[in-house]
């Protein structure tokens, strides 16, 4: 039994301790404007 989680602390768990974060990608998709700036360049 010992795989298995104990769920007791679930119930009594405290949101509000949480901090607040600010996510942030890391590293974002380029834009389509982008994408064809790369296009043009190897042309």
């Amino acid at each position: 039994m010992a795989d298995k989680p104990d769920l007791k602390e679930i119930g009594s768990f405290d949101k509000s301790k949480l901090k607040k974060t600010q996510t942030q990608e890391k590293n974002p998709l380029p834009t389509k404007e982008e994408i064809e700036q790369e296009k043009q360049g190897y042309n």
